[in-house]
């Protein structure tokens, strides 16, 4: 699956914590962790940490490659809200730590994703 390119206003948030990042079809746990840090009415951007990969066969590569389009969910704990979307990209940045990007744009209306970014804890505030 090939990704759009769409540019979106980027919220300045914290470090949000996300739990459980699975594969919906078959479902198939990522990882039992990840802080979400950036959003935008598209989706967000993730860190996930290679000790919270649970496929041993992804904690031994280091390109997370083989997920890109696959269909994912999570939850953002502190809000009570399960999301699912896209993986669109994914890249290792060093340090033991993956960027993962989720999609979840062609799935919520709009209005329902601004909404959800205004939600969001930004920088200042606690979580």
């Amino acid at each position: 699956m090939k990704s759009e390119r769409r540019i979106s206003p980027r919220k300045d948030i914290n470090f949000i914590p996300v739990k459980n990042l699975a594969i919906l079809d078959p479902f198939t746990m990522i990882s039992k962790k990840a802080e979400i840090i950036d959003a935008s009415t598209t989706g967000f951007l993730l860190y996930v940490h290679r000790k919270n990969l649970m496929p041993r066969g992804l904690r031994a590569n280091l390109t997370l490659k083989s997920l890109e389009g696959e269909r994912v969910m999570l939850k953002i704990e502190n809000m009570e809200l399960d999301l699912d979307g896209f993986i669109s990209r994914t890249k290792f940045i060093g340090d033991g730590i993956f960027e993962i990007a989720i999609d979840f744009s062609s799935d919520a209306p709009e209005y329902w994703r601004e909404c959800l970014v205004d939600l969001l804890p930004g920088s200042d505030e606690e979580i």
